[in-house]
């Protein structure tokens, strides 16, 4: 059985100027998928069916099922009749691990917080990011200005999240997209991870807005600077200041707005207004 596309082309008829007319769309594709370790179901997410890979190797690090890709011994892809199954099989030691962990499951979660047993461990703090990154408000602006020719099936289908990453010097290095946003900065730590580049080098960047589970996920990756267009929620805020990330969010053309550790951004050229 063959993997669905990520995207598809659909009738529609279309209002305009109180006239309808026959058109077509395309549209992201949205897919089940789950997450499996040594044939057991960790998670089920909704997901769009593209770089799945990367979306096994994320997810996996980011929720802390592994610590590195060595721990990884064989990934599947395997598509099914109402989804996809991301096989994958551990180490014996991160097997084991997994398997107490899951002993205290007690049913489904949600978005994003997947495979927690206890509010203690919803609400954990990141491992402390301490990267000495320096941006400036260019730096910012320019990693904007590239996302959009980047989001390819964005510019198609004008449905779906994306998670960059952008380097001094380099520019938007890499660009993953996804209908969740979960999904998308997931599948941007796989890329990133199995093309050996660290996330300490650069910003984030994400078209969505920035829940604590984010903030969590970037500081997973080792990630310094969070830039994000929409703005964060409070307890997104909190957990950025704990973890040592700085969070520029509201970013726009017209400028951005830096909440948490402020000193990694040079606001060159700036005059304060009281």
């Amino acid at each position: 059985m063959s993997l669905p596309v990520p995207a598809c082309r659909v009738a529609a008829t279309a209002w305009r100027g109180a006239r309808t007319t026959q058109a077509e769309r395309t549209i992201p594709e949205e897919t089940a998928v789950a997450l499996t370790y040594n044939r057991a179901t960790y998670a089920v997410m909704m997901a769009t069916p593209a770089d799945l890979e990367d979306f096994a190797v994320g997810f996996s690090l980011n929720e802390g099922v592994i610590t590195s890709l060595s721990e990884l011994v064989d990934l599947e892809i395997v598509a099914l009749d109402k989804g996809i199954e991301l096989r994958m099989t551990l180490a014996d030691r991160q097997a084991d691990a997994l398997l107490d962990r899951r002993r205290f499951l007690a049913g489904p979660t949600g978005c994003g917080l997947c495979g927690m047993e206890s509010l203690d461990e919803a609400m954990r703090t990141p491992r402390v990011v301490a990267a000495n990154l320096r941006v400036t408000g260019a730096d910012i602006a320019a990693a904007l200005s590239a996302l959009p020719v980047a989001q390819a099936l964005n510019r198609q289908t004008g449905a779906v999240h994306a998670a960059g990453y952008c380097e001094q010097g380099r520019g938007l290095v890499a660009l993953r997209e996804d209908v969740g946003r979960h999904n998308a900065l997931d599948k941007l730590a796989g890329a990133l991870a199995r093309g050996s580049m660290p996330a300490a080098r650069g910003m984030i960047l994400l078209t969505s807005r920035v829940s604590v589970e984010m903030v969590q996920k970037v500081a997973a990756m080792g990630a310094p600077v969070l830039v994000a267009v929409s703005a964060p929620t409070a307890l997104a805020l909190r957990t950025a200041e704990a973890a040592g990330v700085t969070l520029v969010a509201v970013a726009r053309a017209d400028g951005f707005e830096v909440f948490t550790h402020p000193a990694r951004v040079a606001m060159e050229g700036a005059a304060s207004v009281a």
